[in-house]
């Protein structure tokens, strides 16, 4: 045991005030100061942590509404602190996957230390020569997210054309460079003329637009994609979706990870060419991280030497603090965020 567990400290939390109508503000949010023994109660199974970084991720903004269907994650509930991917080092520990000092990624409190009774998504971190802040991003749930929704959904072919949207996000700049590494030819759409130069330049996409200035996006992508696609990769819904369903080619597929344009607006918008998929014989499919995490050694196998090699690229956007989480947060559902948005609460 370390000598500190036991002893009670500080422990600074971000919590939410109450459930959120349209879009999140930082005053939704506050940071206050509460008390934590470090040490877990008798009896229990679990561990005691350390947060190091936290993940700030889309899927966060559903579990700030109040609960009126059901979800694959539960809501967050008001005056508590938020939870979400994280990477912590741990502390105590009374479960036999775990011991004191261990780094791992998985669902944490948005906390300085968070006791995680009976961890259900905790993942122990082995290759501790990349960067740790990569488990909230490439090496963590959006790199199991690209891996899946690419590889195991839309099972692409060597020369498909590849269309990601939110292509510079924590998932879209990953699916582009492993649609890339397969052969493809790839497309992606951001929301800046910065965002649209990394796709290009630092990531390798073959071509990408600023999906704010195209009047209207069925043309767009008929000029990017002339024959037609064969891979969307879902990130934004709503029109993009629209747009990209009168495009798509013969024996399509859409993996869907997310809907981002529709996550602060109280009537999502209708898609009208859903039609489209039956002529076409389009497969669209839904899915979660969590549904491949069983996979999760066979991705890091084929992840971790593309990193090593400078294969693969990943972009970070780091906030600094516990105080300034709820900034980011908010920040990705307008576009503030370049890359994977996380917040360093500690380094070791």
């Amino acid at each position: 045991m370390a000598s500190e567990v036991g002893v009670v400290i500080h422990n600074k939390q971000v919590i939410l005030k109450d459930y959120v109508i349209g879009s999140p503000k930082e005053s939704d949010m506050f940071v206050t100061t509460g008390t934590i023994q470090l040490k877990l109660p008798h009896g229990s199974n679990g561990v005691l942590v350390k947060t190091l970084y936290l993940s700030c991720d889309p899927y966060m903004r559903g579990r700030m509404k109040k609960p009126l269907l059901p979800s694959f994650v539960p809501p967050f509930e008001p005056g508590k602190p938020l939870s979400g991917y994280g990477v912590a080092k741990v502390l105590d520990s009374t479960h036999p996957e775990y011991k004191e000092g261990d780094l791992v990624w998985g669902t944490t409190g948005w906390e300085e230390y968070s006791l995680i009774v009976a961890p259900v998504v905790l993942f122990k971190i082995e290759h501790t020569d990349v960067p740790l802040s990569y488990y909230t991003g490439i090496l963590g749930m959006p790199g199991v997210t690209a891996y899946a929704g690419f590889f195991e959904i839309c099972s692409p072919k060597k020369g498909e054309y590849v269309y990601v949207s939110a292509a510079s996000g924590a998932v879209g700049q990953l699916v582009g460079q492993l649609a890339k590494s397969a052969g493809c030819y790839v497309v992606g759409s951001a929301g800046s003329k910065e965002k649209v130069d990394l796709l290009k330049n630092k990531f390798g996409f073959d071509e990408a637009f600023n999906y704010k200035e195209e009047p209207d996006l069925d043309a767009a992508l008929k000029r990017y994609f002339p024959e037609g696609i064969d891979i969307y990769f879902e990130n934004v819904g709503g029109k993009m979706l629209d747009a990209v369903l009168l495009n798509m080619r013969i024996h399509g597929r859409i993996s869907v990870c997310g809907m981002i344009s529709q996550y602060n607006i109280e009537n999502p918008e209708g898609v009208h060419n859903l039609m489209m998929i039956i002529g076409k014989r389009v497969r669209m499919e839904g899915f979660v991280a969590g549904d491949y995490y069983h996979m999760y050694t066979k991705y890091l196998e084929l992840v971790i030497p593309l990193i090593k090699e400078g294969k693969i690229i990943y972009i970070e956007d780091i906030a600094e603090g516990l105080e300034s989480a709820p900034g980011a947060l908010v920040g990705i559902f307008s576009g503030r965020n370049v890359g994977k948005q996380l917040v360093v609460v500690a380094r070791e």
